[in-house]
């Protein structure tokens, strides 16, 4: 099989290997950007919904889901980085890029195990 068959059969594969990569080489940026993110006073904001935060949650962290964040930002500081988390890494992904249109400074943890992992 030559390189431009193995690319076109395996190609969504190879795009969902990458996809799950990102989201991991992203998350673990944050990671380790969090204590200093913490010491800019970052609000930390977990997007699962209320049963799944209820279900556990990091210390220190704001339950607002996905849905109601748009309704819900005046919550939010402007003034310091905000870093979201969920059960995966997806929710948390849309909430950033909602909150960085309207001007907030904001990171994507990943799952929200990741806030407890700073400094590991």
């Amino acid at each position: 099989m030559d390189i431009a068959s193995f690319f076109q059969q395996y190609w969504p594969l190879l795009a969902l290997a990458a996809w799950f990569g990102y989201k991991w080489w992203s998350a673990r940026r944050v990671i380790g950007l969090l204590p200093a993110l913490k010491a800019k006073g970052a609000t930390l904001v977990d997007v699962r919904s209320v049963a799944e935060f209820a279900s556990g949650n990091a210390p220190g962290t704001i339950n607002i889901p996905l849905q109601e964040l748009g309704g819900r930002l005046s919550e939010i500081p402007k003034d310091a980085p905000v870093v979201v988390g969920c059960a995966s890494g997806t929710r948390s992904g849309m909430a950033k890029m909602a909150l960085k249109r309207q001007g907030y400074e904001a990171y994507n943890v990943g799952t929200w195990r990741n806030f407890m992992r700073a400094g590991d």
